[in-house]
């Protein structure tokens, strides 16, 4: 963190009234959608500088977004998916230490020293699965990736957790092995 962002920090409680830490408390209740929606409750509901407003609404952004979280904000009313998303996470996990799990907004990259499978909550019924497979062939099952553009070269939509059989996870080792 730069000097000029600690002091404007230390200086917070004085200038606004609040620490950063109560203003985060209070803008996490409000789960403003968007940026700008934040910075205007601030400075108006609160009298808080342009300035000041920005920079809180942007640290208190950084500590909302921890993995728990992007996952969760996913699966918002697909709850119905989780079991399938868990038992993904636990069959790759297993595969070696070097597995790296990163939640984003929308998605779930799965990595090696490359990234090999994306795990994204397609619709509130399905799960799709993308895969880095090579010149592999697709099959009827093994789909074309879609709309997962050029990360990924196959795609399986998945819709029950029984689905994450023998065949699904021979194909999530290959992807993990090309991975290296």
């Amino acid at each position: 963190m730069d000097k000029a962002l600690q002091t404007m920090i230390g200086n917070m409680p004085e200038k606004t009234g609040k620490s950063l830490e109560e203003w985060k408390k209070i803008l996490k209740e409000k789960a403003f959608a968007k940026h700008g929606e934040a910075v205007k409750f601030l400075k108006q509901e609160y009298n808080v500088t342009h300035g000041f407003a920005n920079t809180i609404v942007s640290l208190s952004k950084e500590n909302n977004n921890t993995n728990e979280d992007l996952v969760a904000n996913q699966y918002k009313g697909k709850e119905q998916l989780l079991p399938m998303y868990n038992k993904l996470i636990e069959v790759v996990s297993s595969f070696g230490n070097d597995v790296k799990i990163v939640p984003k907004k929308t998605s779930v990259s799965v990595v090696r020293k490359k990234q090999f499978t994306l795990i994204k909550p397609a619709t509130k019924t399905r799960i799709d699965l993308g895969l880095k497979l090579k010149d592999k062939p697709t099959t009827d099952r093994l789909g074309n990736s879609g709309s997962f553009g050029t990360m990924c070269t196959h795609r399986v939509q998945l819709t029950e957790v029984t689905q994450i059989d023998e065949e699904l996870i021979t194909w999530l080792k290959e992807a993990y092995q090309k991975a290296n």
